[in-house]
This record gives C-alpha cells, sequence and structure tokens, in this order.
C-alpha cells in the first residue's frame, strides 16, 4: 500500500505542476497506473476513485463491499453504496479542482488514456477541471524501484548470454532444425537461470523475419536453412511482477552474408546507436522527449533508403509492464512529447523489415538511472552472430 512518505513525494509534485490533486480511477484493473501507485493488486467489480490532493489528506471512495483493497490506505475512506452516493461524494472531492487523470487528449498516447470518457464526462459534471497527468505517471508508476533496477540489470545479461550461445549453436548448424526447436531451447535456457515470462521469445527464420510480430506455431513453424537471417527476441524477468528486460539479436546461417543482408544489419545497428546517443547527449544538458530519439534513429534509416519498411516505433516504456506506461520513443505510431526523467526505462529497437525477404531488429533497453542513462546489456551487438 502507499506510504504516507510517497503521498507527500506526490503532493510536492502537484505543488510543483500546479494541480490541485491526482484523482486515481480504476474499475476491474481498466487503469494498470492505479494499482501500480496504490500498491494494490487485483482490482474489484466496483470502481474506487482515490485523490491525493496537493495539500491535506488523501481521500478513497471505494464501494462498501470492497474495502479490502484499501485496508491500510494512508488517508480517509469513504464508502459507497448506491450511485447517488458515488456522486455525492466524488463532487465534493472535485468540485473546483483541476485535477490530473491519465487521459490523452485525442487518444494521442494509447498507453496514458486509461480512464473511460464517461468517468472523464461525470468528473466534468460534478465541478471537476481533468488535466492528463503525464508527468505523474512518469514520476510514480513508470519509475523502478531499486530491486526493480537490480532485477533488470541482471536479467539483461542473462538474456544475452542465452541469446549469443543460442544462436551461435543454431547459426552453426546451418539448416535443418525448426523455429520452435530453437525457440525451445532459449526457454529451457532462461528458466535455468532462474527467469521467468509470461509469453515465449519470438524466433524467425529468413522471410519470417520480415513479420515484425511473428510468432512460431509447431508443425507449421520453418525450418532453418543455409544462407538465412535468423531473429530472436526474448524478454524475461526474476518474476511477473518485476521489471523484465527486452532484447532482440540477429544471426546469419552462412559464413559471410550477402552484401544486402549486412547494409541492412549495419543500418538497423546505427539507427539504434543513433537514438541512444541523442539520450545520452541531453542528459544533463536539456530535456529530452521520446520522440526525439525515434526521430534519431528513423533519420538514419530513412537516409539509408529503408524508411518505408521501418513501420514501428522505436522503442517503448517498460515498467512492470514490458509496454509500460512510461514515455515511449515514438514520432511515428503516436507524437509522444513527454519527457524521458530518471527513473524511467525504455526499449531502443528499430528495423528493417523487406516482405518476402528478411528482417533485421536489434533491441537494447536503457534505464536513466541516479549515474545518467545505462544501456542495457552491458555490451550490445555489433555484428551479426556468424557459424
Amino acid at each position: 500500500m502507499i506510504t504516507p512518505a510517497q503521498v507527500s513525494a506526490i503532493q510536492a509534485s502537484l505543488k510543483e505542476l500546479q494541480l490541485d490533486g491526482w484523482l486515481l480511477y480504476d474499475f476491474r484493473a481498466v487503469n494498470p497506473v492505479t494499482g501500480r501507485v496504490l500498491g494494490v493488486g487485483g482490482m474489484g467489480s466496483r470502481r474506487l476513485f482515490v485523490l491525493i490532493p496537493q495539500e491535506g489528506q488523501a481521500t478513497a471512495v471505494a464501494h462498501k463491499i470492497e474495502l479490502q483493497p484499501v485496508n491500510g490506505f494512508p488517508g480517509q475512506v469513504r464508502a459507497y453504496a448506491r450511485w447517488e452516493e458515488l456522486h455525492q461524494e466524488l463532487g465534493a472531492l472535485v468540485r473546483g479542482k483541476r485535477l490530473a487523470m491519465e487521459v490523452s487528449p485525442e487518444d494521442a498516447v494509447p498507453y496514458l488514456d486509461r480512464v473511460p470518457a464517461g468517468v472523464v464526462e461525470l468528473v466534468r459534471k460534478l465541478g471537476g477541471t481533468v488535466v492528463p497527468s503525464a508527468p505523474l505517471v512518469s514520476r510514480f508508476a513508470a519509475s523502478w524501484s531499486t530491486t526493480e533496477t537490480a532485477d533488470h540489470l541482471y536479467a539483461a545479461e542473462v538474456l544475452a548470454e542465452v541469446a549469443q550461445a543460442e544462436l551461435r549453436w543454431a547459426v552453426a548448424r546451418g539448416e535443418g532444425i525448426r523455429e520452435t526447436e530453437l525457440q525451445g531451447r532459449v526457454v529451457d535456457g532462461l528458466h535455468q537461470r532462474g527467469l521467468e515470462f509470461d509469453h515465449p521469445p519470438i524466433v524467425a527464420f529468413g522471410a519470417n523475419a520480415a513479420n515484425p510480430h511473428y510468432e512460431p506455431v509447431k508443425g507449421t513453424d520453418a525450418v532453418l536453412k543455409k544462407e538465412q537471417v535468423v531473429l530472436l527476441d526474448l524478454w524475461a524477468g526474476r518474476g511477473l511482477a518485476t521489471v523484465f528486460a527486452d532484447q532482440t539479436w540477429m544471426g546469419f546461417s552462412g559464413a559471410r552474408p550477402p552484401e544486402k543482408v549486412q547494409r541492412v544489419w549495419e543500418t538497423v545497428r546505427d539507427a539504434r546507436d543513433a537514438a541512444i546517443a541523442l539520450v545520452m547527449g541531453a542528459a544533463g544538458k536539456r530535456p529530452v522527449a521520446g520522440f526525439e530519439a525515434d526521430r534519431a534513429a528513423r533519420s538514419v534509416i530513412e537516409k539509408a533508403g529503408w524508411g518505408d519498411y521501418f513501420v514501428h516505433r522505436t522503442g517503448h516504456s517498460i515498467d512492470r509492464d514490458l509496454h509500460g506506461s512510461g514515455p515511449h520513443l515514438d514520432d511515428y505510431e503516436t507524437h509522444d512529447d513527454r519527457q524521458l526523467i530518471q527513473g524511467v526505462g525504455f526499449s531502443i529497437e528499430p528495423g528493417i523489415y523487406l516482405p518476402g525477404e528478411f528482417g533485421v531488429r536489434s533491441e537494447v533497453n536503457m534505464f536513466w538511472g541516479l549515474g545518467g542513462p545505462r544501456v542495457t546489456p552491458n555490451t550490445p551487438q555489433r555484428d551479426l552472430i556468424l557459424p
């Protein structure tokens, strides 16, 4: 459960942002930010509102049959049963106040746009003014704890070790293995090192690698041939409730890649490094937004003539959700102008996908710690893994 110290930290940010409060809402876990900030799970089947005001006591408005989730709440709990009671209690809290909620005008950033339009209408009808909670979400929902950071750093090195070992095993054989066979070896390697995940890794050979979200299915998966690109996208953590690491590694089942494969690989790698360099260069000097890092990577690929084949954002937020609620590196699918701030983590994963031929993606993660931004794993991939 959220502590008085955490409430005080939020209140300091509310004062800085000149907001009267942060109104958290949830119903059947529709808004993961609420559970993350409050430190409660298993959000129930009735509406829950929590107001953290700029000054004074925090207040929860919870249904009478679902008070258990707010046991130990460091503030006042107001119970309701009838809808009239909910409106009365909520109106008393929001009337005349400028409140942050998880909204994004015109759904510009879907990962922030968590509160239903009807709830926003209700708050406005009851006299409140609703504004986006983006800076609060980054600071208090998307930021990593010390333990989560340590979990991520461990997982990042394990993923890198397993990925390289299994890709070397695959490309050394050159042909005959199936995508699901390599997938199974990666799964075993991660489990043996104490990592967990909610979905198996992506393994894609040849033309399948040109599908960014391809999933191999046993029986219909591809068999590796000589002179093929091999893509391995894997993610895992020390537990399902902590911060994962998320990486993509590339191999080639031949002694020397064709010029086109090598050129695409080098373009993707350089695009990845351009985004890293932009974030590193801005640290301590100026604010930097997620869309800027996307532009840095995308410009490298566009200048090389492959812009039409880079069809997704450069990176996503990472918190307890692998695709988290914090700022994304995106000026393509959305325009994410949220700042990359201390405490947040994200992926950097540009790609080039040539339908019917092959695809290449290179993915690392970054975390903005006390010492500034850092890349994980410690040694990103520089060259294609070859036999």
